[in-house]
């Protein structure tokens, strides 16, 4: 009998049934209203200061964390112990989202509470969690992560940041440059990435401001999230005790590429915060702005936008809190089995980082289509700074940058999947093989499924075995060449992103059907139905790129006609989905989903 623990990047070759999913709509009291505390706190001491926020008016931001500490907000995935809440992962994944609205004072917080606190709490030894966390648990110290150099960013392990013991051996001399670093103007607390004499990778510590010989430049002057602090630090003979040495000598890399697994799936959820806000913002002002003697959320073309605004958020909303309950799950079963719980925490976002990296891209991509559009809807007031479209479109462009690029994000999506599969973890060859199988076998025309979700599954699974085909077939024909084929992995990355959003939004619309009835499931099955028709064209796309990159003659032929098989479905009329999607957004004159 299958298990329900499905594994990390499992859902290629393997279909999950709805029980196995978390839906946002199963949060518990308890979790809605730890969201709804955020959300007040955004409208009472964040959204009216704004412009202040933005100038970097002089102590704001720390004050604004120093309140977001009193309400527990930045601890509420802390252990109680060091004086948090001790909430599971996917209702941090709910605060991120509710204060993801808050613009430069969402980053600054993510950056605390996640890169800069994480490493302490799951790689520090005791000693460092009891002196470091409840501090940064309070907002007593802020904290900030020091990784990119001027010529180490995606290539982190490149840093030239140095550490060498002193003669008493009671300090490491640390010495370097560091930028882009959030919170870096008022941070009391750095996570510092740095190479220890000659060694071959990064080792990490924990670097109090006051040790002295930190000096830095002034504020970045950036394009969007200008309240948020980004200064280039440096260390001059930086003295740092031994005993702030995190973890072990030249496990730095591990530590930050860790780290980035749980920064990723957040940034993932604070872009449906801030989506969910300029969405009801936008179907606000269609419903005010009067043209043609109408309200321009009575046209056509507008309610098109709206909808598929709306549309996409709610499939990657789907698709994070699915790997987030995942990742619980994991962690909680580890725990069982014995593991330590920093342990198991960071082991269980390790086993599901093919989905933190999906979340992070998909999501950062959704909310630039959101703001983008969101000034299209605004007109010649979403170009202007008076209105709220011009701080959202700015702020939004850096969540493709953040955490790893999305086009790095991609590339690890393939080359984790692949590395899996070498190590035996995934069967993706036997399912490439039994995929290349069925398109040598006559068809199965046999009688259709017309149970409910059935059409829908079968464009899921008809979607999994297109990208099976084409992965499977690159691997075959360009063998050890094909880690250098960066375009092709693209494209094989972009096939295993859509499928992954698109049966998530299914498993929501097939999970509300079961739980609450068929009225309402009625709009979030138009959604999903939508998604995964519009979903089927980019997988076609990105498969035919593929093809046309190594393939040729007979060999051409045969996959096409297979990836045309795999990409066909019935007619959908998507113009009259969207538009009732639509009509009940105006309705509730918000984004109500």
């Amino acid at each position: 009998m299958e298990t329900k623990a499905i594994k990390g990047g499992e859902f290629v070759i393997r279909e999950t049934p709805y029980t196995d999913v978390f839906i946002p709509e199963e949060f518990d009291e308890e979790a809605k209203m730890i969201r709804q505390t955020c959300l007040d706190f955004l409208d009472a001491e964040v959204l009216d200061k704004l412009d202040r926020i933005d100038a970097q008016e002089e102590g704001l931001m720390q004050h604004l964390l120093d309140k977001a500490g009193e309400l527990g907000l930045l601890g509420v995935s802390i252990p109680e112990q060091y004086g948090g809440f001790g909430k599971n992962f996917n209702t941090s994944m709910l605060v991120g989202e509710a204060v993801g609205g808050g613009y430069s004072f969402a980053v600054a917080l993510s950056a605390h509470t996640g890169i800069g606190t994480l490493p302490i709490l799951y790689y520090g030894n005791e000693v460092q969690k009891e002196k470091y966390i409840p501090k940064l648990t309070s907002g007593e110290w802020k904290a900030a992560y020091c990784l990119t150099e001027p010529n180490a960013g995606s290539d982190a392990n490149s840093g030239r940041s140095s550490a060498k013991l002193n003669a008493e051996a009671t300090h490491y001399l640390l010495n370097g440059q560091k930028m882009w670093i959030t919170n870096g103007g008022f941070a009391d607390v750095f996570i510092v990435f740095a190479k220890i004499d000659d060694d071959r990778n990064l080792s990490a510590f924990i670097v109090e401001r006051d040790f002295g010989g930190i000096t830095m430049n002034p504020e970045e002057h950036k394009m969007g999230i200008k309240g948020s602090s980004t200064r280039q630090i440096f260390f001059n003979d930086c003295p740092v005790p031994v005993e702030n040495l995190l973890s072990e000598r030249e496990n730095g890399f591990k530590i930050a590429v860790n780290i980035l697994n749980i920064g990723r799936i957040k940034l993932g959820a604070a872009t449906i915060g801030s989506a969910r806000s300029v969405v009801t913002q936008v179907v606000k002002y269609a419903n005010e702005r009067v043209q043609f003697n109408l309200p321009i959320s009575k046209f056509g073309a507008i309610r098109h936008k709206l909808a598929e605004m709306a549309i996409r958020l709610y499939a990657n909303e789907s698709a994070a809190y699915r790997a987030g309950q995942n990742i619980d799950d994991a962690y909680a079963a580890l725990v069982a089995d014995g593991m330590d719980e920093a342990k198991a925490k960071l082991k269980a976002t390790e086993q599901f980082a093919i989905e933190c990296a999906i979340i992070k891209v998909w999501c950062s991509e959704m909310l630039d289509y959101v703001v983008d559009e969101g000034v299209q809807v605004y007109g010649g007031m979403g170009y202007s700074a008076e209105a709220p479209m011009e701080r959202a479109y700015r702020d939004s462009r850096i969540n493709r940058i953040f955490e790893g690029t999305n086009e790095v994000n991609r590339l690890l999506v393939v080359d984790m999947l692949l590395k899996r599969a070498m190590k035996g973890e995934l069967d993706l060859m036997g399912a490439a093989t039994a995929v290349a199988n069925e398109l040598m076998a006559i068809p199965d025309f046999g009688e259709e499924d017309t149970a409910v979700f059935s059409a829908e599954k079968k464009i899921i699974a008809n979607m999994k075995k297109a990208g099976l085909m084409v992965a499977g077939a690159a691997v075959q024909k360009l063998m050890m060449s094909l880690s250098k084929e960066e375009e092709i992995l693209m494209n094989i990355a972009d096939i295993i992103g859509y499928v992954y959003v698109a049966e998530s939004i299914l498993l929501r619309a097939e999970k509300i059907y079961h739980t609450q009835g068929e009225d309402a499931a009625a709009l979030p099955l138009d959604m999903a139905r939508v998604y995964l028709y519009t979903t089927l064209d980019k997988v076609s796309t990105a498969g035919k790129e593929a093809l046309y990159a190594f393939a040729e003659g007979d060999e051409l032929k045969m996959m096409l006609v297979g990836l045309r098989r795999f990409t066909k479905a019935e007619p959908l009329n998507t113009k009259e989905a969207r538009q009732r999607i639509a009509k009940k957004m105006i309705e509730e004159n918000k984004y109500c989903f």
